[in-house]
């Protein structure tokens, strides 16, 4: 754990014993991310925005990539030229920025062994949740055809598409609450009755604007005081340390 993480760590400790979110568990499902959460896929999400974007007249850096994370494709492209060419991308213009985006992503990916490798700790995380009894819910603004597939390749029996909420179901995408809405209506469950687990400032704020407790795991390059400052009401450095402490947090609402 980095000095920053263990800043926030001890910064966010009073919160965890904090009125209301004591005693037992009502937590009926867990809610996920998937890019930076399931897959460490946002090495070549950021390469691929930067070099596009910037090709296009619209300079972006990696690290923007990771500020910007969680928008869906046309969120993100809509930042940008509202900043540069003052006004929204038009619906031919994102298509094909996203198109030669998906080229240069998938070419990455393709330099670097394939796929996008599995995040260390989210299987054991996903196992804990399920022999808890609770749902797992994907709510991710990709939308991507074969995602169901590669889901179900690397954590089996894990999500269903009835559990899904994509960048194809939603009109605004994160940071608006909408797609953490979405996803408790397809759960049946309320706000208290679930837990998030997010890795980017802008998926903390549309967790918490829709009343989730969220757990940040920092999994990229961002200061993880973002990821507080968000509201997540615990910061941790990696997966595989919620994995470590999944099951007190589910026991207990640990926060």
């Amino acid at each position: 754990m980095s000095m920053s993480e263990n800043k926030v760590q001890n910064h966010i400790t009073p919160l965890l014993k904090r009125e209301g979110q004591g005693g037992n568990s009502s937590i009926k499902a867990v809610l996920f991310d998937m890019d930076g959460v399931l897959f460490d896929s946002m090495p070549g999400h950021a390469y691929a925005w930067a070099k596009i974007m910037t090709e296009y007249g619209l300079p972006m850096r990696e690290e923007d990539a990771y500020e910007n994370e969680g928008r869906t494709g046309i969120g993100t492209i809509s930042i940008f030229t509202q900043k540069y060419w003052g006004r929204d991308a038009t619906v031919e213009e994102a298509d094909e920025l996203y198109r030669r985006k998906t080229i240069v992503f998938n070419e990455y990916q393709a330099a670097h062994g394939g796929e996008a490798p599995e995040i260390p700790g989210a299987g054991a995380v996903l196992n804990a949740v399920r022999d808890a009894g609770l749902l797992r819910v994907l709510v991710t603004g990709s939308a991507q055809q074969s995602l169901l597939t590669r889901l179900e390749k690397h954590y089996p029996g894990h999500f269903t598409p009835e559990l899904m909420v994509t960048g194809d179901d939603v009109r605004y995408g994160k940071p608006n609450p909408e797609p953490y809405l979405i996803a408790l209506k397809k759960a049946g469950i309320t706000a208290d009755e679930a837990l998030v687990v997010e890795n980017a400032p802008l998926g903390v704020r549309a967790a918490v604007a829709a009343g989730i407790t969220t757990i940040a795991v920092n999994t990229g390059p961002l200061d993880a005081k973002l990821l507080a400052d968000e509201g997540a009401a615990i910061v941790l450095p990696s997966m595989s340390a919620l994995a470590e402490q999944v099951s007190e947090i589910i026991n207990n609402k640990g926060i």
